[in-house]
């Protein structure tokens, strides 16, 4: 069978691998001059499997007024003349439940604990990939009880929901917390407490997603990638995909996936199919180690400031950051700037800031932060969609249920909660 996936992300590269796997000719098509050039390329290194929080949590009321009004905050919200993001932000609020929330972590980690399986597969295959990873485990940190309380709730509700016996999560005391991780001394006196999972990964999106194409290339040499191809628009005749037009001319196959992340929406508009999919811009610095006591070992998120950091061979990642301001991916030196002030003052003397990489990128979020997996109601188009802030996290289950599904088998991982309504997955 020949298949089209559209988009070379991550998201389209753990599902071209899968597909490749059991024998399709699969076709990656991107516009970017190479592979995971885009939100792929330089996102906060967390493998996120079993602490998947939504950001759509009842939390969230008492956060939008400062969220709003304060140019620093760490989710900015800039109107814009677009109906699709007025109605994004409306049914993100609406997913604002102690209910929905509830439903849609049940629903994340059983695709999170998937995907660690998937992974610890992979790290035994060979040729080995060369990605940066680690099994550092991760620690958030909190630096006011209310929030330390709402973590140890939750904490309590993955156990109960069951899941992956492998994922151990433990909540700490602030001392606990600097015991563990000592770099983070300096704010020790702020931090109240923590939850820690050891069982959490880092690892480098870009050189992950790389490193995966060029196996599909050694094992499957009928792959095809066409970089530097736009991609115009989906071609239907009567309910059915029947090529896709390019920069390049109209691509034909038997099946496409649609892994386009931010852009998946305007693609599948004109067909009638609305996908409630937003880009949150979010941003990164990576920069050298220059003392690796100063700098962290575990990955750490700061909750309040919405800030992860990763250590990834001798660099450390630092990201964060949630603009809803459109689909621009220009770098706001004012974020960015925020971005450096953050990590100075909790990691300070830890990274030469001589030699920062910034980056910015857009995270494809839907309102409830599950993403959109299977088929449509149209012949051929399946979806691949609107991870969020997990794409790299969530990739490989992900992408093995697309292939398993284009394949004519029921997916490895059940899809209940992630098909659009009143399609069957």
């Amino acid at each position: 069978m020949r298949v089209i996936v559209l988009g070379a992300g991550v998201v389209g590269i753990t599902t071209a691998y899968y597909l490749a796997r059991d024998g399709q000719q699969v076709t990656l098509v991107d516009r970017n001059q190479g592979a995971a050039l885009e939100a792929s390329y330089a996102n906060g290194g967390q493998l996120s499997y079993s602490y998947v929080a939504p950001l759509a949590d009842p939390g969230v009321w008492t956060k939008l007024a400062p969220w709003l009004l304060s140019p620093a905050s760490p989710v900015r919200f800039r109107p814009q003349l677009d109906p699709q993001q007025w109605r994004w932000c409306l049914r993100f609020l609406a997913a604002c439940t102690s209910a929905r929330s509830a439903e849609t972590t049940r629903h994340l980690l059983r695709l999170g604990h998937a995907s660690r399986r998937l992974m610890r597969e992979l790290l035994v295959q060979q040729p080995a990939l060369d990605f940066g990873y680690a099994n550092s485990g991760k620690l958030v940190v909190y630096r006011d009880t209310a929030a330390l309380n709402g973590a140890h709730r939750q904490v309590d509700f993955q156990s109960r929901s069951g899941g992956d016996p492998e994922c151990r999560q433990q909540v700490l005391d602030g001392a606990a917390c600097v015991a563990i991780e000592p770099a983070l001394d300096r704010i020790r006196r702020e931090i109240v407490g923590g939850v820690h999972t050891p069982s959490e990964d880092s690892a480098d999106c870009y050189r992950f997603s790389v490193g995966l194409l060029d196996r599909i290339r050694i094992a499957s040499p009928a792959l095809c990638c066409l970089f530097d191809t736009e991609i115009h628009r989906l071609r239907v005749r009567r309910s059915e995909i029947v090529g896709i037009e390019t920069s390049r001319g109209l691509l034909e196959a038997d099946a496409y996936v649609l892994a386009t992340g931010a852009d998946s929406a305007r693609l599948t508009r004109p067909l009638g199919l609305s996908l409630p999919i937003y880009p949150l811009k979010g941003y990164s610095l990576t920069a050298p180690i220059a003392d690796p006591g100063a700098a962290p070992t575990l990955s750490v998120t700061d909750f309040q400031r919405k800030m992860v950091y990763a250590r990834i061979d001798g660099r450390l990642r630092v990201a964060g950051i949630a603009d809803i301001t459109g689909y621009d991916r220009a770098i706001d030196p004012r974020r960015m700037a925020a971005l450096v002030a953050e990590a100075r003052a909790l990691f300070p003397g830890a990274v030469d800031y001589r030699q920062v990489e910034g980056w910015a990128g857009l995270r494809p979020a839907t309102p409830s932060g599950r993403p959109i997996l299977g088929r449509t109601a149209y012949d051929k188009l399946w979806l691949n969609v609107g991870h969020g802030a997990l794409g790299f996290t969530l990739s490989l289950a992900s992408g093995r249920a697309v292939a398993d599904l284009i394949g004519g088998r029921p997916p490895w991982v059940s899809l209940d909660g992630f098909t659009l309504p009143g399609v069957a997955p």
